[in-house]
């Protein structure tokens, strides 16, 4: 115990941690750091690293837990539980399982009682024991028909396709299906709260020979309002999501039918053989800490952490007309006990664990929306994984603290180019006369000889852009109102080149006599929708810059 927190106390500068189990370097444990921080103590936030809002790591919920350390902590002697069996020859913890029953009770999520409970690694394992068991005593000759919801969570096809079994086999999108006279055996998994959109999912198919799944991994009142307990037939949860601890892999089915709880149970037994007993032990523990006091502190700070997260999110999107998410209603959570709607002269609350990213067709061109966002240095999980279109990414909220503001912040930027850029065309097409001309007075030929090097470049299908160029013509660029120089930012690229999307009617022609072409007509505007894409896409100074810059040509 006082080797732990001998690591703990190691300073990490707040991004990141030491771990007893973690590195070492010269005898000592080391930090390990956050996504994009580094150095010995973590302390350097990395320039232009990749985002990750991919992983449904649910780690937003370790502050709540480094609060409750000391509650929380378990010792667990050398010769604890070192059988394979416990002493009624099971490999289930009755007291595990009884609490697992009061954690249900106390939120009112789920009923449990005259019903069978198994746990396995994580919820994973169970889907598969799952659809195992319910596809074993298939009386039709096929293989049952795995199905799901579009959107849905990837794992339900990928799992299902990787274990190549004779007696099952996926079928997608459960609305293909509805209207299926073929007697085929159908397990559809319905997930509730969806992965990825929050949405709440019910049954589609119905029938003898319909068997259902339901995958309740976020059901519970941090993630969305509770309300009613569910009651099917076969339900399946996560330590992950209810306490955040998805390294401990440990999940739990509840089954009405005890036949298909026996053929669960031998899967698991020849899969696993159960669930480690040092996992079980402190799972055991996690719950009686949820269940502590009024029973309600996880969940409060759980709620107001992914509230306040929407609320941020809400508030940047809310200025995009390119991005946009899930629009989810509000409901009467019994837990609670009220509706969650936003206070007067808020932004619109939503509570997810995914935001189901939108972008508008404008902004793809012959791209997706995953690739839109990988350009922002925002990888998150394109929407063909859960059989959606390519207008869609999940990007997960539930991660630590350091990856949400992460996250927030390259979003914030996607939204402000969108914004710069229609001020600053905006503002271009008002301009006047006068301030062109102070601008022209100023520098002379030195705009036009701009507009002829960009002609030249272009009739090569290239056009290139240096620091060096705008920087040169910056002492003579003023405003005509303060005479005050516009300054480049410095995130102006070194020499670049990119390929044109662009060409005038009737080409560039020779780029010789194109030169001489502007020299002897001033007023020619043949380069002028070059010199606005470059100004708004590869000259990213202030706003007034570009302007000047827009004024030059004209």
């Amino acid at each position: 115990m006082a080797e732990a927190e001998a690591v703990s106390s190691i300073s990490c500068s707040g991004h990141g941690k030491a771990f007893l189990d973690g590195l070492v370097l010269h005898g000592k444990p080391v930090c390990e750091c956050n996504m994009c921080y580094g150095g010995n103590d973590c302390s350097q936030l990395l320039p232009d690293c990749m985002v990750d809002a991919d992983s449904g790591d649910p780690t937003f919920l370790e502050p709540f837990w480094m609060k409750n350390a000391a509650s929380s902590a378990i010792v667990v002697a050398g010769w604890h539980r070192m059988s394979y069996d416990f002493s009624d020859g099971s490999l289930i913890s009755e007291e595990l399982k009884a609490h697992i029953r009061k954690i249900h009770a106390s939120v009112g999520n789920a009923i449990t009682d005259g019903k069978y409970i198994i746990f396995g690694a994580g919820a994973t394992h169970l889907l598969n024991a799952a659809v195992h068991a319910l596809s074993s005593n298939n009386a039709s000759s096929s293989p049952a028909k795995v199905v799901a919801s579009i959107p849905y969570y990837p794992v339900y096809k990928e799992q299902t396709e990787f274990f190549k079994s004779e007696d099952y086999k996926f079928n997608g999108d459960t609305s293909m299906w509805k209207n299926d006279t073929s007697n085929s055996t159908f397990i559809e998994l319905v997930t509730s709260p969806n992965n990825p959109d929050g949405d709440m999912k019910k049954a589609i198919l119905q029938g003898q020979f319909v068997k259902t799944i339901h995958d309740l991994a976020y059901y519970w009142p941090h993630f969305t309002p509770i309300t009613a307990p569910a009651d099917e037939d076969l339900m399946i949860f996560t330590l992950s999501k209810l306490t955040g601890h998805a390294g401990s892999r440990f999940g739990w089915a509840i089954i009405k039918d005890e036949a298909v709880y026996k053929r669960m149970l031998t899967y698991m037994d020849f899969s696993t053989y159960g669930v480690s007993r040092e996992t079980q032990l402190r799972v055991l523990k996690l719950l009686k800490v949820a269940l502590s006091g009024n029973g309600r502190a996880m969940y409060e700070f759980g709620y107001n952490t992914m509230k306040n997260r929407w609320t941020k999110l809400s508030k940047v999107l809310s200025q995009s007309k390119t991005f946009s998410t899930q629009k989810l209603k509000p409901q009467y959570c019994s837990f609670s006990q009220q509706i969650r709607t936003p206070s007067p002269g808020t932004f619109p609350v939503q509570i997810s664990a995914f935001a189901s990213l939108k972008c508008d067709t404008s902004v793809l061109e012959d791209r997706s929306c995953y690739e839109v966002l990988e350009e922002a240095n925002i990888t998150g999980r394109e929407g063909s994984l859960f059989g959606a279109d390519n207008h869609h990414v999940r990007l997960s909220l539930v991660r630590s603290e350091d990856d949400f503001d992460l996250l927030l912040r390259q979003i914030n930027k996607l939204v402000s180019v969108e914004s710069h850029d229609k001020r600053v065309a905006t503002t271009s097409t008002g301009l006047g006369q006068n301030y062109g001309s102070t601008v022209m007075e100023c520098c002379g030929n030195i705009s036009l000889n701009l507009r002829m090097e960009l002609e030249t470049l272009n009739y090569n299908g290239l056009y290139t852009i240096t620091k060096n160029m705008c920087f040169y013509y910056k002492p003579c660029i003023y405003s005509s109102a303060s005479q005050t120089p516009f300054t480049a930012n410095s995130s102006v690229r070194t020499t670049k080149r990119f390929r044109r999307p662009y060409a005038p009617p009737g080409g560039f022609g020779d780029p010789v006599e194109a030169s001489r072409k502007l020299r002897r007509d001033r007023r020619d505007h043949t380069a002028i929708p070059w010199l606005i894409r470059v100004s708004l896409e590869f000259v990213p100074t202030s706003a007034k810059f570009q302007v000047a810059l827009y004024s030059i040509a004209k």
